[in-house]
């Protein structure tokens, strides 16, 4: 392996991290300002990576993914602890809202901020460069992934305190009863040839952003 190799899997492994840790951090900074101190008291409002470390989402499967030979990586962080009543106290069901799409929104906004800084650093070879770009990639597909409406996603939880907002109990309760089957919902779009469409908007996203 050439040293081209072994700087693109750092850039690549920082890429994640970012996109990973920072969207976990979000959740944490959004809830503080509705007054749940949950995530501060636990120290997981810090920038340090080692306390955002989740065995399976954030060392296994990326390196099982590495390995393997996928053609990117994918994980997670640990999730950030959130007193959800405290917020709903303080900010009602906005709030408890803008907290489930806290991650979200900061993935987006970085990948749209990564994608106009790399048309100057796209040279072959350029560590920013590459950086940058898997910057648009990861955090696009984060975004994405993130807003779909299947429990345990934070589309499903913003989604679930949207209908209670409008009225639509129906919807709420249904989102709250399939959450226990939520992970098999997701293996079954994300391993199978399903896959190619779940993930098709994320791929059409990042083809505009690095056009």
């Amino acid at each position: 392996m050439n040293n081209t190799n072994y700087s693109e899997i750092i850039a690549e492994i920082l890429a994640l991290m970012i996109a990973i840790i920072g969207h976990e951090i979000m959740h944490g900074l959004v809830a503080y300002k509705y007054g749940d101190n949950t995530a501060k008291n636990a120290g997981r409002l810090s920038i340090n990576p080692i306390v955002h470390i989740d065995l399976i989402g954030t060392i296994i499967l990326p390196a099982f993914l590495y390995f393997s030979g996928a053609p990117f990586m994918f994980g997670w962080a640990k999730p950030v602890p959130i007193d959800i009543r405290t917020v709903l106290r303080n900010g009602g069901y906005a709030g408890a809202i803008a907290v489930s799409l806290a991650g979200i929104t900061y993935n987006f906004f970085l990948a749209i901020v990564a994608s106009f800084i790399f048309p100057y650093f796209n040279v072959a070879g350029s560590f920013i460069g590459y950086l940058l770009y898997m910057l648009v990639v990861y955090n696009v597909v984060l975004g994405v992934f993130n807003l779909y409406p299947i429990p345990p996603l934070d589309g499903a939880h913003a989604l679930e305190y949207f209908a209670k907002i409008i009225k639509a109990d129906r919807v709420a309760n249904f989102l709250d009863r399939i959450e226990r089957y939520g992970m098999i919902i997701l293996i079954i779009f994300i391993a199978t040839p399903l896959a190619n469409w779940f993930f098709y908007p994320a791929q059409y996203i990042i083809s505009i952003l690095l056009k």
